[in-house]
């Protein structure tokens, strides 16, 4: 194997034997022939396109399945031999719907030449291992090129799951999909070109844009927007259901399904902004967020003692202490771990077996006491943007800070806590995404009634942060977002961090401190001119960081 997607990748090079997220060699090859195949249905649903076919269900196959290659979604090795069978059947009923309309229009049959993830194929599982020993990162040998081909896939990743999220609430963009053929197609296109493969890399930002506002505008249709909430992070007394992930139609359904039942539902990692959706709030069962972020859930979910459901990523190899009291759902798997099967028909998924199981548990352990604030999505802050804006005119807010994305295990992240605790009073934190457990426990007080640390939600709520940016540019009459008093210091872990960067990056920002490490998969020459055309930098010391923060 060859992995280097995640910001955890060993050495910061790339993992060989096992992943540093706990999967194993054959799960790794078997996750790079999946997206390989699924490159050869981009390249046939690209040529379909061409000629007026309809290629949406196929677009949404891709989402679904590049998500499950996401780091710490799924580690089951019959998945994937299953996925990558069904991908191959999709691909070649593609292909021949595409040449029987082709010679339909034209007159003769299609000519064209296609490349090995097209015409590839095979239902025999040795066979599909040994090839999948040949079509993994370092196929590509050309450095530059296979750096902006695995940045582009990566950014392609986020936006599927993104897209993934949308579709369940019902809302899809043709313009997300149809970049998801365009930019998976670019990946196995002969001889790209640095700037053709750049160019797509930043339509990745663009997408993501859109893919983030596409799922902003289905969970706020559906459950209302955000509002500041102080969430209870202690533990009651009765059996408990800890969700975790970002899939809020899964939190919604097995709410309702536990109604009455005597069983408490909490959130965990990043289901913890579902607990400022005025939705959720008439859920009396819904007590608040248990534990940290994902990667302390060996340790929380032991505490709990009750039923945890995995909805998205991150999941960590479980502990055989908690494996009888684990479930999957989604693009989520572990060998041997119950799956709760995927909506049919319009029906709803079936968290029975969750909540017998639950019966049977024990309450959870508490960990802590008190509540931690949540709900500054777009909708609040923007309701108060005069206030804001008073604020900063009048000195009392200095300097806006994003800390944004993903947490991680890594001891040097201590470097996110450690500089919230030393920036100056008077300035205040943007964030989304698990990072925010770096800091949002501690007490950081206010300005003038505004929290210094403003949670967006989870990291697809970035886009809040996004938003709130345009608004106070054009609210300071500056045509430069860069102008802004914000400063980014953003810390990212897997793929839709990525995608989250190159949407900053296709918004114009500039001078994005990025950690703890720039991602293993820039080669020295793409990290150059992102640094070049972006400034992007990693983080540094606490204190060094901190003046340039401030001086900037």
């Amino acid at each position: 194997m060859y992995c280097f997607q995640c910001q955890e990748t060993s050495r910061n090079e790339g993992c060989t034997v096992v992943g540093i997220c706990g999967k194993d060699d054959e799960v790794a090859r078997l996750q790079d022939l999946l997206v390989y195949v699924l490159k050869g249905l981009a390249v046939v649903a690209a040529k379909a396109q061409d000629i007026g076919q309809d290629v949406q269900a196929e677009a949404l196959y891709i989402a679904h399945s590049l998500f499950s290659t996401i780091t710490n979604v799924n580690f089951d090795a019959e998945i994937f031999i299953a996925r990558i069978a069904d991908a191959q059947k999709v691909r070649d009923h593609l292909r021949v719907r595409f040449t029987s309309a082709f010679e339909e229009q034209n007159g003769h049959a299609y000519q064209g030449d296609w490349p090995d993830a097209v015409t590839w194929s095979s239902a025999d599982v040795a066979v599909m291992k040994e090839k999948a020993q040949t079509v993994g990162v370092m196929s590509e040998r050309n450095e530059d090129i296979r750096s902006l081909k695995e940045l582009l896939t990566y950014g392609l990743k986020g936006i599927a799951a993104y897209a993934d999220h949308a579709d369940v609430l019902s809302q899809q963009d043709e313009d997300v999909f149809n970049f998801l053929i365009e930019g998976l197609a670019m990946t196995v296109k002969d001889n790209p070109s640095v700037d053709e493969l750049l160019g797509a890399v930043m339509k990745a930002g663009e997408t993501t844009v859109k893919a983030m506002a596409l799922l902003d505008r289905a969970n706020t249709d559906r459950y209302g927007h955000p509002e500041p909430t102080a969430v209870n992070i202690g533990a009651k007394n009765r059996p408990g259901i800890l969700i975790s992930g970002h899939d809020l139609k899964d939190l919604e359904e097995l709410l309702e399904q536990t109604q009455g039942t005597g069983i408490d539902v909490y959130s965990h990692g990043e289901m913890l902004p579902a607990n400022s959706y005025p939705f959720f709030k008439k859920f009396d069962h819904f007590v608040g967020n248990y534990g940290g972020a994902w990667h302390d859930q060996t340790k929380d979910f032991e505490a709990f003692n009750g039923v945890i459901l995995l909805t998205t990523n991150c999941l960590v190899p479980p502990n055989d202490s908690y494996k009888d009291r684990l479930f999957t759902t989604g693009a989520v798997g572990f060998p041997e771990i119950p799956h709760i099967v995927d909506r049919k028909n319009g029906a709803k998924k079936d968290f029975s077996a969750l909540i017998e199981r639950a019966r049977t548990c024990a309450p959870p352990t508490s960990l802590e006491e008190g509540t931690v604030m949540s709900g500054f999505a777009r909708q609040t802050v923007l309701s108060v943007a005069d206030k804001v804006i008073d604020a900063v005119k009048g000195g009392q807010i200095k300097k806006f800070v994003v800390m944004a994305g993903c947490d991680g295990r890594q001891q040097t992240r201590d470097y996110y806590t450690n500089l919230a605790q030393a920036l100056p009073q008077d300035t205040v934190i943007l964030t989304a995404g698990c990072a925010k457990y770096r800091y949002n426990k501690l007490d950081l007080g206010n300005i003038g009634g505004i929290p210094r640390v403003l949670d967006a939600g989870q990291c697809n709520d970035s886009y809040s942060l996004v938003v709130v940016a345009n608004a106070l540019k054009e609210a300071f009459g500056l045509e430069n977002i860069n102008d802004l008093p914000i400063a980014y210091d953003i810390s990212w872990y897997e793929q839709k961090a990525v995608s989250v960067l190159l949407a900053l990056l296709y918004l114009g920002v500039k001078g994005i401190r990025l950690g703890p490490t720039l991602p293993a998969f820039l080669s020295p020459n793409v990290a150059k001119v992102l640094v070049e055309m972006f400034g992007i930098q990693t983080i540094g010391t606490v204190e060094q960081d901190l003046a340039e923060i401030m001086a900037g």
